[in-house]
């Protein structure tokens, strides 16, 4: 039976990713802030596979080499991670924001992804496989206003990912980058800060990606053939594509 670490669990894809996982027989390793939750989802997936969770904030850096260094042995040998952990805080422009929310995001989507990727690797080397899915955004490529640190974080994370194959050429572990469009989890109500109206309307009129669709694409990419690796993959739905330059005229 395979194991799946996933952080982020208590809602949006990751959330869905460990029922996906965990209801297709894998062993599901569940990290999350939300203890309620995290419980919760126990209850779900126990009947039908193996699940160990882990209460955390993976910003925590000993915390998170600790939990992953004690693993139960039944959990210990990880064949795939998925670092979903990660968060947009406010849309306000450079000089306008809260410099505590570019801290906060930087602590998660990059440090507490390199934390995680940095504790369970040395395994995946050490019996010569794994997958390593990273969740980006589009916003890693196509910036928009508003979207300043948290795009280049997600930038972070594609190139990381690109650098991870390059360090691991020559061992059977692989590497994905995953980059979502819009999708209707709580993202926007954590960007917004509680704002449940203000993020409701940011996907009225669509018919937007959902958790379930980018859980359905992570777990394709992990049963692909091992000697298929998925470097990158940009995922929109239907009702959005790229907008054309903005020109400022005086």
């Amino acid at each position: 039976m395979n194991t799946v670490f996933i952080t982020g669990t208590t809602s949006g894809f990751g959330l869905e990713c460990a029922i996906k996982f965990g209801m297709n027989g894998w062993k599901v390793i569940s990290v999350g802030r939300r203890e309620d939750r995290l419980k919760r989802l126990e209850e779900e997936l126990s009947p039908h596979t193996s699940i160990y969770s882990i209460c955390m904030d993976i910003r925590e850096k000993d915390r998170v080499f600790k939990e992953i260094g004690s693993l139960p042995e039944e959990f210990k040998d990880i064949d795939v991670l998925i670092n979903n952990a990660g968060l947009s805080l406010g849309l306000e422009k450079a000089y306008e924001c809260d410099i505590s929310d570019w801290d906060i995001m930087i602590d998660t989507n990059i440090k507490g992804l390199i934390y995680c990727t940095r504790a369970i690797l040395p395994g995946m080397v050490k019996r010569n496989r794994g997958t390593i899915i990273n969740l980006g955004s589009i916003a890693s490529r196509w910036p928009y206003t508003g979207g300043n640190v948290y795009g280049a974080t997600k930038a972070f994370v594609r190139q990381f990912s690109r650098n991870l194959r390059a360090d691991l050429l020559g061992t059977d572990i692989r590497v994905c980058c995953v980059e979502p469009g819009l999708a209707e989890t709580e993202f926007s109500i954590v960007r917004f800060k509680g704002d449940r109206e203000r993020a409701k309307k940011v996907y009225e009129g669509t018919r937007s990606l959902e958790a379930k669709d980018i859980a359905e694409i992570i777990y394709w990419i992990s049963n692909l053939p091992s000697h298929i690796n998925i470097n990158t993959i940009e995922i929109m739905p239907v009702c959005q594509a790229w907008s054309t330059l903005k020109i400022h005229r005086g």
